[in-house]
């Protein structure tokens, strides 16, 4: 099974550079590795370039001109750059283990999409993570990590489980199977019948959104999230706003309540396509 994995970035080398090393590092090896770029300056593509040039996998750089908060519109374009059916989407500041990609390619199946959750690190561990700590897989271990700062209940059920206890406690939790930004996947067939991510759509939701509209089209979420384990890299948040989190509130109500599949803010902005 061939994979195109998405990770959205912006203005964040030294968070990238330790993203791109756990994908150097990863056990699967059929996909390919697309940076969404959302308008970063120009070391961002020489840190890519650099990359690129002895990267295990096909590694592309998409980007476009600063002009605000504009995730989705960038996502919307690397969904059409995507050269596999299948489309995992995570973040530049998302360390993934090893074994990060292989179990979304094991867990993939028709009509459903995937939902993974992440650990967040404080800044202090999000620092102190080494290129070496990557490569040998420490960054992932609770006890090297409770070595150097505090590791929550949820963080350390996660990091803990492994293949056989994780499907168990992904069958048990209670956490819904959502579409979240730094570990879900899904058909790019399916995520173009419903015309992508909602460019109307700022910080705070527009992943839960779309995994509403594939919901509403009939795509089911199955939960993962003790199983695909990535480390979540800490950063302050200067673009989250009362206002954009209250409009994309007001967006998901909607498409709860009239069962929309269909954005037309979405890849195809033409008028022929009706709302579902």
């Amino acid at each position: 099974m061939n994979i195109t994995v998405i990770a959205s970035t912006y203005n964040a080398e030294e968070w990238l550079e330790k993203v791109l090393l756990g994908y150097r590092n990863q056990s699967w090896r059929n996909f390919e590795l697309i940076v969404a770029d959302d308008g970063s300056r120009d070391t961002t593509r020489a840190l890519v370039e650099r990359f690129a040039a002895d990267f295990p996998v096909p590694l592309r750089h998409v980007w476009h001109e600063d002009d605000g908060y504009r995730r989705q519109e960038i996502l919307n374009v690397a969904i059409l750059e995507a050269k596999h059916d299948y489309i995992l989407f995570t973040d530049g500041d998302c360390i993934p283990r090893r074994d990060f990609v292989q179990v979304h390619a094991e867990q993939a199946e028709p009509g459903r999409f995937l939902s993974g959750g992440y650990c967040k690190l404080s800044m202090k561990l999000s620092k102190a993570i080494t290129a070496a700590d990557i490569l040998d897989g420490r960054c992932f271990d609770r006890g090297w990590l409770r070595g150097q700062d505090r590791l929550g209940l949820s963080n350390t059920l996660k990091l803990g489980a492994g293949k056989v206890a994780g499907g168990l406690l992904d069958t048990l939790t209670t956490t819904r199977a959502t579409f979240n930004n730094c570990n879900s996947s899904a058909w790019k067939a399916d995520l173009l019948a419903i015309n992508g991510y909602d460019e109307r759509m700022k910080y705070g939701g527009p992943d839960r959104e779309l995994g509403e509209r594939l919901e509403n089209y009939g795509i089911r979420g199955k939960q993962i999230r003790h199983r695909a384990v990535c480390v979540h890299l800490d950063h302050a948040r200067g673009y989250k706003t009362r206002e954009s989190v209250e409009r994309n509130l007001a967006i998901r109500a909607q498409t709860r309540a009239q069962r929309i599949t269909w954005t037309p803010y979405g890849i195809d902005k033409s008028a022929h396509h009706q709302a579902g």
